[in-house]
């Protein structure tokens, strides 16, 4: 069994790696870690680059979780299945493979270790875990959520609470599972990861200096930093172009005698 959560976690982290907000800040011919918050994820890319950017990042960090966790469950589900416990087996695949991809999202290795906050990702595996018995899980933390952020426009407080009801809901639907506390203990992980990962925003809401996220428009970042910086240079040059044609035209005009 080690040897399959060491497979899940590796599978799950390469994938993570994959920052979804870092490729889209990009093709804006900017590094999203350098702006705003400085973190590579979904909400500070709505915040620079507009909610079309926003809603693509969180698309894509969902899909790569997906893709990892199908990956793994197709490779150790055959061998899982005559097991009594099939079921919570393939549970806990999703689970440890999940959180591998939030460690390679909130530390990829090609961004020297510099990511995002893993939320996106979680509430991706929080669908693809539940689904599709408890399929009514992620309607509830999706109200949840959407109820908190309206009110409050605390995209943090939001995330903290749903990781929180997930943690609950783990806690007490498998109880009478015979892979109980494996499942308990990676779901406390993504609990754990979250509240650390947020802590900075945790400070701040207790002291109520957190950043509301209000309504964001598609503004555009400049396509090309550096053809604006020529535009600038060029208007420069051709002031004092025209400051200098005017000087002269002037001199020319004081020395001409009066007749």
């Amino acid at each position: 069994m080690l040897e399959d959560i060491i497979k899940c976690l590796l599978v799950g982290y390469l994938f993570g790696c994959i920052s979804t907000s870092y490729l889209i800040g990009k093709l804006y011919n900017i590094d999203i870690r350098e702006h705003g918050s400085g973190n590579a994820g979904t909400t500070n890319t709505m915040r620079v680059l507009g909610k079309k950017a926003g809603i693509m990042v969180y698309l894509g960090d969902c899909i790569k979780c997906a893709i990892a966790i199908l990956i793994m469950i197709s490779v150790l589900g055959k061998k899982y299945e005559s097991l009594p416990n099939a079921t919570d087996m393939v549970q806990l695949i999703k689970l440890v493979t999940g959180f591998g991809a939030v460690l390679g999202h909130n530390y990829p290795f090609w961004l020297k270790f510099k990511g995002g906050k893993g939320i996106a990702v979680t509430s991706a595996v929080i669908i693809i875990f539940c689904l599709p018995a408890d399929w009514y899980v992620p309607i509830i933390c999706i109200i949840a959520f959407t109820g908190i952020f309206r009110t409050t426009r605390y995209v943090s407080l939001g995330s903290l609470t749903v990781i929180t009801m997930f943690l609950l809901y783990v806690a007490i639907a498998y109880t009478g599972s015979e892979v109980y506390g494996k499942l308990l203990f990676f779901t406390f992980l993504f609990t754990a990861s979250g509240f650390y990962t947020h802590k900075s925003n945790i400070k701040r809401l207790m002291n109520g200096t957190e950043n509301k996220l209000e309504k964001v428009s598609d503004k555009k970042m400049p396509v090309n930093n550096n053809i604006n910086e020529n535009n600038m240079n060029n208007n420069v040059n051709n002031n004092m172009q025209n400051n200098n044609m005017n000087n002269m035209y002037n001199n020319n005009n004081n020395n001409r005698p009066n007749w």
